[in-house]
């Protein structure tokens, strides 16, 4: 797919009667928390407060953090994990959860949390009508990494992901690893051999294996399914999803063992294949009771290149073996697997499969269900995030401006949307409508009017051609 050099950013649709409007955050790169509204206007910056990802409690507060290890030892390692005021003081801290003694660096304790962390009163990090989070006390349960030698997997060292808890003195109450639980993932033999001989292996550290990359986790919260008793879903149980496995799994916090699991191989029964092979995916969760959809799981299926098994053509050794050029959200139903509602290509308005590419992050990325019923998706690759109705309708859009110095992109690791009242510190905005343009006739400035002046019919010489018309400029001499 080729993009534009040239295009507009900040909010370009903008539908107030169909949205559900408050105030959005996300990392604006290499600057900071960013706060906007609906018009795009940037009304707070938490300047040099980072976020893996950013969110927003009520009051005002923000988490997020403010160091990250070097990457010549640490893949993705936070050093710590901080909650802000409006004014920026840190009001609460955690890191430590391993003393780090990196060769030539000043030892320090760290948090090395990576990806995803809830707040106590919220299971999963956005707003949810009557579920808070807590601002000032509370467990925080937070997605970490921890340096492993298991050599069931592997005989390389290997970067795990492990899920802890910690109260509000920062104590850790509890624990999960998840190499722990490598026969409870239903890898087949070609899977294991080739997990091995490369356990997605980076170069930090002097070579370590990323070898499930778990990308979001959080409480399923109260729901229907564990009142109508099937404890698998029980409201302090763990949710995630394993970008390089193609795997999403549900932890039972009591006893430690994987209760449901889809993938890593979606060929293997009816209700697999009818889901279709999700690839790649992130921020898996539980919709909350209180939000439309309530007990269904949304997942962002990437698509791009994931998981291990018997190689082919795109993946010669059997490493990211899984491969698609687009992306989709989908609301599946967690004891049938039935797609509930998605937004694909197709439901994008996309000539599938030939401009698919069109909708596709095959890196970061999530979504968020809203209280109306809209989902706020974001396209994080690209920096685009929207707001679309049930019926797939885009009632806001909005591109992020902010590209990196380092690395030369917008991206939006993933966003948030928050009520209004929500950030007391600001007066309520003035909503205005932004209506999208007509790109067929839409121009910059000085590159002149749509349209043309001289216009030529030719007759078409083949069955299928009919009439052509073209378009001639005024100064040329010939068609070329």
């Amino acid at each position: 797919m080729t993009y534009p050099s040239v295009y507009p950013t900040g909010t370009t649709i903008y539908n107030p009667d169909k949205c559900w409007s408050g105030y959005t955050i996300y990392t604006a790169r290499e600057k900071g928390a960013l706060l906007i509204d609906m018009n795009g206007k940037e009304v707070k910056l938490w300047e040099g407060l980072h976020g893996f990802p950013h969110k927003i409690l009520p009051g005002g507060y923000v988490l997020g953090h403010l160091g990250e290890r070097s990457t010549k030892y640490g893949m993705q390692d936070m050093t710590d994990l901080v909650q802000v005021d409006w004014e920026g003081n840190v009001v609460w801290k955690f890191n430590q959860h391993e003393y780090i003694e990196d060769p030539g660096e000043e030892p320090q304790w760290m948090a090395r949390q990576h990806h995803d962390y809830q707040r106590e009163g919220n299971p999963v990090g956005y707003f949810v009508p009557d579920m808070p989070p807590e601002t000032d006390k509370g467990n925080t349960l937070i997605l970490c990494h921890k340096n492993i030698k298991n050599s069931n997997i592997s005989d390389k060292l290997l970067l795990d992901d492990v899920f802890i808890e910690v109260n509000w003195n920062g104590d850790i109450i509890w624990e999960w690893s998840v190499n722990e639980h490598f026969d409870e993932l239903g890898f087949d033999e070609a899977a294991k051999n080739i997990l091995f001989r490369n356990p997605n292996m980076r170069s930090a550290g002097g070579g370590m294996g990323d070898w499930m990359h778990i990308n979001s986790m959080s409480l399923l919260g109260p729901n229907k399914w564990y009142e109508k008793g099937d404890q698998r879903f029980h409201p302090d149980n763990i949710i995630w999803s394993s970008r390089e496995s193609n795997i999403m799994g549900i932890t039972d916090k009591k006893t430690g063992k994987i209760v449901w699991k889809v993938g890593p191989y979606y060929d293997l029964d009816q209700a697999h294949k009818e889901l279709g092979w999700i690839i790649g995916h992130h921020h898996v969760h539980m919709i909350p009771k209180g939000l439309p959809g309530e007990g269904n799981i949304l997942i962002f299926d990437n698509g791009g290149w994931a998981g291990y098994g018997v190689p082919n053509p795109g993946s010669p050794t059997g490493i990211k073996n899984a491969i698609r050029d687009f992306s989709r959200v989908l609301e599946i139903d967690p004891t049938t697997l039935k797609i509930v509602w998605q937004y694909t290509p197709e439901e994008a308005g996309l000539v599938h499969p030939p401009d698919a590419n069109r909708f596709y992050s095959p890196f970061i990325s999530g979504q968020q269900r809203l209280p109306n019923g809209n989902t706020l998706i974001t396209e994080g690759s690209g920096g685009r995030v929207i707001e679309v109705t049930a019926d797939h309708e885009i009632v806001w859009e909005y591109i992020s401006p902010h590209w990196g110095q380092h690395l030369k992109m917008n991206m939006i690791y993933r966003a948030y949307r928050v009520p209004y009242e929500w950030v007391p510190q600001l007066k309520k905005p003035v909503e205005t409508q932004v209506k999208p343009v007509d790109v067929t006739t839409y121009r910059m400035p000085g590159a002149g009017a749509a349209g043309c002046k001289n216009i030529t019919k030719v007759a078409g010489t083949l069955p299928y051609q009919g009439d052509v018309a073209l378009c001639v400029a005024e100064d040329s001499e010939e068609l070329t």
